[in-house]
């Protein structure tokens, strides 16, 4: 059994290879079942995420640490394993960690392929971790991304990113005024574990998209009411988002949101049976939990390519 490590994946498959992935793999048939989630203690959350298709079975397991930042090690950290069906094989174990990243930042991405407006060339990161670099690939991979603008509350990552940014040949900014940031931005990418609102409904300008990929827990939240009231909201599953979508449970319990509401998840955008942005100055909104689905298409196309 091979073992295809993070920078192998890097080297294998582009950011725009796993967003056209993931479309066929919603269009597909792929059997995703109710991944376990477990609280284990010492701020440790362990998820099992099992999925098949007709040709393989994949299993991730990934621990979430909260408290990993303080000691350099990142907060979320998994292992892959994929399997043949034919056969009933295991063919490959790959970095969990890496695959996670980047299905997640190119989950966002095809969102907003069909849900931000075609021009949008100015995207605001909230939140530098190891997230931000992915989702500042995959958002260009799908839309002409010329300026990143990084709101962290930490300065020293904010800096570190907008250095690699800046190699990667982007224009880009620290930003500390985030309202005055919200109105330059075509796109909003939150990817923090905040517990409480940072992005204000009322500082959104007309035709922005809001993505978000934080908050996973439903005690959690990027956004408030206003922002879930103003704005169009899909997701990429309506059953992790009645589960874990802190910024759409909460909005709901505020009397702000109904999930009757939700316009569409991704299987649905994929197969054309919703549509997805209509005008160019309305908002919309969409916010992933993440689903097992996304692994596999990710993983599969990782091991054809090696």
């Amino acid at each position: 059994m091979k073992y295809i490590s993070a920078d192998e994946i890097a080297r294998l498959v582009s950011y725009k290879d796993i967003v056209e992935a993931l479309r066929d793999g919603f269009r597909a048939d792929i059997q995703t079942p109710v991944r376990h989630h477990h609280e284990t203690g010492l701020a440790t959350t362990l998820l099992l995420m099992p999925a098949w298709s007709a040709a393989f079975t994949g299993l991730k397991t990934v621990t979430v640490k909260t408290d990993n930042a303080a000691l350099g090690v990142p907060t979320v950290q998994g292992a892959y394993l994929l399997i043949d069906n034919q056969t009933g094989t295991p063919v490959c174990m790959m970095d969990g960690t890496e695959l996670t990243r980047r299905r997640t930042a190119c989950a966002s991405a095809l969102a907003s392929d069909y849900l931000s407006r075609k021009d949008s060339s100015v995207l605001l990161i909230v939140g530098a971790g190891a997230l931000a670099l992915h989702f500042v690939m995959a958002h260009a991979a799908v839309r002409p991304i010329k300026t990143v603008l990084i709101y962290n509350r930490t300065p020293e990552r904010s800096h570190r990113l907008k250095q690699e940014l800046h190699a990667d040949g982007f224009s880009a900014e620290v930003v500390t005024d985030l309202q005055a940031a919200m109105g330059r931005a075509d796109i909003i990418s939150g990817i923090t574990s905040s517990n409480t609102t940072i992005v204000k409904g009322a500082w959104l300008k007309p035709g922005t998209h809001v993505d978000l990929a934080g908050a996973f827990k439903p005690t959690m939240r990027e956004v408030d009411g206003d922002t879930v009231a103003a704005a169009r909201v899909y997701v990429d599953t309506r059953e992790g988002a009645l589960a874990e979508a802190g910024d759409l449970i909460q909005a709901r319990d505020e009397g702000r949101f109904d999930f009757r509401d939700v316009q569409g998840d991704l299987f649905e955008l994929c197969r054309a049976q919703v549509h997805g942005r209509k005008t160019e100055a309305e908002i919309t909104l969409f916010k992933s939990c993440g689903t097992a689905l996304e692994d596999l298409a990710a993983a599969t196309l990782v091991h054809l390519r090696s």
